[in-house]
């Protein structure tokens, strides 16, 4: 497929039609005339009258696509339904609960040209009081379980930048927060984009694993800045505490050594046995990766 656009902008929307209008505000109001972007928005089986509410909302523009599952099939699945679509040299995977703060698809253009092998950027995150949160992640390996992050950022500050800081130069890191996440198109199909057997959760850690296996990096991009209304998009609930877990536990089996996973299994089975909050997924540990009690397997086909 020939590509029409410089980068294709991919939105999911589940019941949240309000932000998702302006996330495509931002991004049509913060992006330089010089970039052609299409922007495809991936309803994932919303309420009847919340699929209505962007129909009505969203200009009818050129650029503008929405698509409708009638199955909610999580952030992994939607993104790639809407990946189908894209005609983008570029690829932006935009939670619906940001806001772009400035010209963001030039400065991670600009990047990726200047720096062939960046497989996924990220921007700089900040709440709705203005206050920048952690924006990338250190592997959640055995050492960031035993230790924690703060005593791997002081003793491994090379390789564990401090999250909580606001950097100002460019930083590689093990992976970045979802809700911003840049790839060349061509990366993003070298490794197969996301793993949609992962319902929600660890996509990020999970890709940008596959990448580093290709000879791709991860980075953040600090002058690249959003505002993220941080779980606006998703509700916590112990149902998905323990999709959380689900998620995690696969991420690790699928891409590290069996040792290493029965380790963080047994570790996690000892700690929790220690709090009283988390007996609630003992279960799911136990039984380890049990993909078939995944909120996936719970989602109904709308006629």
């Amino acid at each position: 497929m020939g590509k029409d656009f410089d980068v294709s902008v991919i939105i999911i929307n589940y019941n949240s039609s309000g932000y998702t209008v302006e996330c495509v505000k931002s991004v049509l109001e913060k992006t330089s005339s010089t970039i052609s972007a299409e922007i495809i928005i991936v309803d994932n089986n919303s309420r009847p009258e919340d699929y209505s509410a962007l129909e009505l909302r969203l200009a009818k523009q050129d650029n503008i696509r929405l698509v409708r599952s009638r199955i909610n099939i999580g952030f992994g699945a939607g993104n790639m339904l809407g990946a189908q679509f894209a005609q983008g040299q570029y690829l932006l995977f935009l939670n619906n609960d940001t806001l772009l703060m400035n010209d963001c698809l030039s400065i991670h253009i600009d990047f990726h040209k200047n720096h062939p092998e960046a497989g996924v950027t990220s921007a700089q995150n900040f709440n709705e009081q203005g206050k920048a949160v952690p924006s990338f992640d250190h592997n959640k390996g055995i050492r960031k379980l035993i230790f924690g992050r703060s005593f791997l950022e002081k003793y491994y500050p090379a390789t564990h930048p401090k999250r909580k800081s606001i950097p100002t130069d460019t930083i590689r890191t093990d992976f970045i927060n979802g809700a911003f996440m840049f790839f060349k198109s061509r990366h993003f199909g070298l490794v197969g984009g996301f793993d949609t057997n992962i319902f929600l959760y660890f996509e990020e850690m999970d890709i940008s694993h596959r990448l580093l296996r290709n000879g791709l990096k991860t980075y953040l991009l600090p002058q690249s800045q959003i505002v993220h209304f941080q779980g606006a998009s998703s509700v916590k609930s112990v149902a998905m505490n323990r999709e959380g877990l689900i998620s995690y536990l696969y991420v690790i089996k699928k891409n590290y050594p069996y040792l290493k996973f029965l380790f963080i299994k047994y570790y996690l089975l000892f700690t929790f046995f220690l709090k009283p909050k988390k007996w609630d997924t003992i279960g799911t540990v136990l039984r380890s990766v049990n993909l078939d009690e995944s909120l996936k397997q719970k989602q109904v086909f709308t006629n």
